[in-house]
C-alpha cells in the first residue's frame, strides 16, 4: 500500500498522520467540544485501552500484552475463553467481492451469518449487511425496502445485499480526522477501535451506509460469542466506536471464505484475489455484466454486482 492516503484531499503519509494524531486526537476532541463524549468512551473502554498507541505504532510485545488483557476481560465479564490474533495481509493479494443480483433470493442468511461470525451486538441489534428489496427493472435504491417480511423471493422484486465496499478511494478514510481507519495492503479497510473517537464523520461520508456506531454497550450472551477473533475485525467492541464489515479478515487471511459467502444457499456471492488471473472473482469481473453501486461517487470499490 502506498504511504499516501487515497484521494485528492491530502498528501500526508499515513506514518506522518499516525504520529501527528498522537496529539491532534486530543486537540480535535477539544475543538469539537466533545470532552463529555470522549470521557464516556474512555470510561467504557478503560483508560489503559483508550490511551494506548495507534495500531500502526504497536510493537509485537505491545500487541501480545493487549491481546492477553482483552482475552482476560472476556473471561472475567462473560466467562468465555477467546483467542485474539492479528492476521496480517498476504503478499500478492488484493481481495474483492462480487454478488450475482439474479441469484440472490433475499433470504438474509448472509446477514445473520455475518452477525454470528463478527460478534455484533444482539441488543441493541447491529448488522453490517443490509439486504435491499428492489423493484424489478429499477436500480433506484431510494425506492428499496429492508423491512420486508414473508416468503422470498417476492414476485416483482429482486434483492441487493449492501455492505462495506472496501473502496480504493474511500471517503470514510479521508473523512477520519484522527487516522483511525485506513486501507490495508490487501484492500481491506479496517478500524482501530481504540483510536476511534466516535465522531461519525466516516459514517456520514460513506455512500453505502456501511458503517455502524455503538450508541449503547453491545450485548451478546456468552453462548453467542465467537471465540476466534481478530484484533482489527471481530473482537468484542466497546461502546462509542465505529464498526463495519472487514471481509472477515480473521478468516480470509487464513485462506477461508467470508462467513456471509459460506451461508449463501444460492451461490450468489463470489470472493477472492483480484490479482490472480485464474481466480473466480477475476473471471466474474472480466466476463460478466458488472454493475457498480453509486459509481458516480468515485469511490472505486472492491465490491461489485453482476448479472448472470
Amino acid at each position: 500500500m502506498s504511504d499516501e492516503t487515497n484521494g485528492p484531499y491530502t498528501k500526508v503519509s499515513l506514518a506522518e498522520g499516525v504520529a501527528s494524531s498522537q496529539t491532534t486526537r486530543r486537540v480535535f476532541l477539544k475543538v469539537l467540544g466533545a470532552a463529555t463524549a470522549a470521557t464516556s468512551t474512555a470510561d467504557a473502554m478503560g483508560w489503559e485501552e483508550y490511551f494506548q498507541q495507534h495500531y500502526k505504532r504497536l510493537t509485537d510485545d505491545d500487541k501480545r500484552a493487549i491481546f492477553a488483557r482483552l482475552e482476560q476481560q472476556v473471561r472475567d465479564r462473560q466467562g468465555v475463553d477467546v483467542h485474539i490474533r492479528d492476521p496480517q495481509p498476504l503478499d500478492g493479494v488484493e481481495f474483492a467481492y462480487a454478488l450475482n443480483l439474479q441469484a440472490c433470493v433475499g433470504c438474509r442468511r448472509c446477514e445473520y451469518a455475518c452477525a454470528q461470525e463478527n460478534n455484533t451486538s444482539r441488543s441493541p441489534e447491529m448488522h453490517y449487511i443490509r439486504v435491499l428489496q428492489m423493484e424489478k427493472g429499477s436500480l433506484d435504491v431510494e425506492r428499496s425496502h429492508t423491512g420486508y417480511e414473508g416468503q422470498v423471493p417476492q414476485q416483482g422484486h429482486y434483492y441487493m445485499p449492501v455492505q462495506c465496499h472496501h473502496c480504493r478511494d474511500a471517503p470514510c478514510v479521508r473523512a477520519c480526522p484522527v487516522n483511525a481507519t485506513w486501507a490495508e495492503p490487501d484492500g481491506i479497510v479496517v478500524v482501530d477501535y481504540n483510536w476511534c473517537i466516535g465522531c461519525r464523520y466516516c459514517e456520514a461520508a460513506c455512500p453505502y451506509f456501511a458503517r455502524r456506531f455503538n450508541f449503547e454497550e453491545p450485548t451478546l450472551r456468552a453462548s453467542e460469542i465467537n471465540p476466534e477473533q481478530g484484533y482489527l475485525s471481530n473482537r468484542l467492541r466497546p461502546r462509542g466506536v465505529m464498526e463495519k464489515c472487514t471481509f472477515c479478515l480473521q478468516r480470509t487471511r487464513q485462506g477461508l471464505y467470508p462467513a456471509c459467502l459460506e451461508a449463501c444457499p444460492t451461490g450468489s456471492r463470489k470472493f477472492g484475489n483480484l490479482l490472480d488471473p485464474n481466480s473466480e472473482i477475476r473471471q466474474v469481473i472480466e466476463t460478466k455484466r458488472v454493475y457498480i453501486l453509486h459509481e458516480e461517487a468515485g469511490t472505486n470499490p472492491r465490491f461489485y454486482y453482476f448479472f448472470g
